[in-house]
């Protein structure tokens, strides 16, 4: 029988372990290509979890603009490639528009800088953390994410 003194160490060891892949340079990992000209790569690495698929993570691609009270927002598609021969993913936001912004009256009159991210298609990614995220976006956008996590709670739907 595994005392839970064995167990303890032995998840020490990996979440080591797993701290030591995490923090591998990406060459390491595979031959991710080199940012094309007006482009620059964006690595994460997500930290490993317990039961993975109860997780999300979420790519907020944006910048730091002057806003006023309205809600702001650009415009694009996260799109998912492969990573030829490896069959790993990585993603490339190769346009964003805007910003669009919805056109209340602002009273005050007043900016402030604010991040606008980029709101569109395949922005929301499964959670594995035994390969990094890479994104390409262009030199003026900025690369956030949200570590999204379910619910403990489960609701039954009613047949109507």
């Amino acid at each position: 029988m595994i005392s839970p003194l064995h167990l303890s160490l032995a998840s020490l060891a990996l979440t080591g372990l797993c701290t030591q892949v995490n923090a591998a340079k990406l060459e390491d990992i595979a031959p991710y290509p080199k940012a094309d000209a007006g482009f620059v790569r964006q690595v994460i690495h997500l930290p490993v979890q317990a039961n993975e698929e109860h997780f999300k993570v979420e790519i907020l691609a944006g910048k730091t603009m002057n806003v006023d009270c309205n809600q702001h927002r650009l415009g694009g598609v996260l799109e998912e490639k492969n990573l030829e021969g490896w069959g790993y993913s990585f993603y490339r936001l190769e346009k964003v528009s805007g910003p669009m912004s919805t056109l209340m009256g602002c009273p005050d009159g007043k900016t402030r800088k604010d991040f606008v991210p980029v709101k569109g298609d395949g922005f929301v990614l499964r959670y594995n953390s035994k390969l990094p995220i890479v994104v390409y976006v262009p030199k003026d956008v900025e690369v956030r994410y949200r570590i999204w996590s379910a619910s403990a709670t489960v609701n039954n739907a009613i047949a109507e």
